[in-house]
């Protein structure tokens, strides 16, 4: 049973450690700071820490008085290069957990497991990548061990939370309010309209269409065209989304847009960065070509007249670190992509934003990782769900992420809400959660 620690000032947890490091530092910084609302300090003083008088945690090995509440360190945290860690999972409070800490006041390491998984510390390791080229989910931890859809980082830290205000009752936490955010992905922003005389005509070609023909002709809406029923269903509902624009100079096999040097396409930037935020979907050729992406950043500057700092990968293709320097040598502050192409769930175990920790550079950076849960595409065609299951998924992850006072992020394309027939019944599951969401 834990010992309550009656009198004490609990503006700020002390943190004792036989040393400091970059990685506790950041660690710290996103557990107590970020997620807890509360200051905390790190000394390597003993004495210092034996006479403070507040909320202090020992982080060490070495027992200083039985006042403390102790944790056992894991040498990751004061380790400076990137190697094979030792990660075996067991169950604590019916969830798992790693890095395990018998003889401590917590079962395990949360430090050194947080940073782990926040860090994205497996994908420098040596693994096999996807189709895409991209870190596959199956070398994942939280795949392999079953909690890729939990926001474990943040039970772990509500949990915790509960068990410091336990040992000092006058800890004054205070958690994040909980918020939901729709972004969607504009890859393909027409289906039939503004893609010139030749591209439509060899598309009819090879598939004949009456839809085609009665959309050029302006006798039906494009199939894609859904910017006015989301303005109405974000506006009724009290949502500020944000919009990914792709505006590579020209088409490839991954980059199948209508070109941004359209009227259409910068008449659409502009009325939508007259509402919401927009964000750059670098294109899969600037993932080839490196110099690319400065040029797609400042076209659509130039489009929406708006400094843009969000992103979002193309096909969330990006490898660590270099995704990542490229987008903050890029002048981007702001990344969405931190989550898989190929499967739902949380690629970093978390469902708030934090700052990108440069492994290679063993340094906190300025940008800032948004990680998103669920993606309409990889429900539709990588798990191939109805929209009904789509339903319930997305009703999952809004629960979750509710419960910890986390941040929800959805992935939808226009595409899959407009009329196209491959997507009857979508739109409708949508509209539903929205409501669902707003109430």
């Amino acid at each position: 049973m834990l010992e309550l620690f009656l009198f004490c000032d609990c503006k700020m947890v002390l943190i004792y450690s036989h040393t400091t490091s970059p990685r506790l530092q950041y660690t710290c910084n996103f557990i107590f700071k970020e997620l807890l609302g509360i200051d905390f300090s790190i000394t390597v003083d003993s004495e210092e820490f034996k006479n403070y008088k507040g909320a202090k945690i020992n982080y060490s090995n070495s027992e200083i008085s039985d006042s403390d509440f102790n944790i056992q360190n894991h040498s990751l945290l004061f380790e400076s290069n990137i190697k094979e860690q030792s990660v075996s999972c067991f169950f604590v409070n019916d969830y798992k957990a790693f890095f395990n800490t018998p003889d401590s006041d917590w079962p395990f390491d949360i430090f050194a497991a947080v940073f782990y998984l926040i860090s994205r510390y497996e994908e420098y390791l040596p693994h096999t990548k996807d189709l895409y080229g991209r870190y596959g989910h199956e070398n994942s931890l939280a795949f392999k061990e079953g909690f890729l859809q939990l926001p474990l980082v943040n039970i772990w830290v509500k949990d915790f939370a509960d068990t410091l205000k336990k040992k000092f009752p006058d800890l004054n936490i205070a958690f994040p309010v909980f918020n939901f955010v729709p972004t969607y992905d504009i890859d393909i922003a027409y289906t039939y309209k503004y893609k010139g005389f030749i591209r439509n005509i060899g598309s009819f070609l090879k598939s004949p269409s009456i839809e085609r023909i009665k959309v050029l002709a302006r006798l039906q809406k494009d199939p894609f065209d859904t910017y006015d029923w989301l303005n109405k269903l974000h506006q009724k509902n009290n949502l500020q989304p944000l919009y990914f624009f792709l505006v590579a100079e020209k088409n490839s096999q991954y980059d199948k847009h209508i070109l941004p040097h359209k009227n259409a396409m910068w008449q659409l930037a502009q009325q939508h960065a007259k509402k919401y935020t927009l964000g750059i979907h670098p294109s899969w050729q600037s993932g080839d070509t490196h110099s690319l992406l400065k040029k797609e950043k400042a076209y659509l500057e130039e489009m929406s007249e708006k400094t843009i700092a969000h992103s979002r990968k193309h096909y969330i293709r990006f490898n660590l670190p270099e995704g990542y320097q490229r987008l903050i040598n890029s002048g981007l502050t702001e990344d969405y992509s931190m989550g898989y192409g190929s499967i739902n769930g949380f690629r970093a175990s978390v469902a708030s934003a934090f700052y990108w920790y440069d492994l290679s550079k063993e340094e906190q950076t300025d940008l800032r990782i948004r990680p998103f849960c669920f993606m309409d595409a990889n429900s539709f065609y990588e798990q191939q769900y109805t929209a009904a299951q789509a339903y319930d998924e997305m009703l999952h992850y809004y629960k979750v992420c509710k419960d910890v006072n986390g941040s929800l992020i959805t992935i939808w394309h226009n595409n899959f809400l407009g009329e196209a027939k491959e997507f009857n019944g979508w739109k409708e599951v949508y509209e539903k959660f929205i409501t669902t969401v707003g109430s």
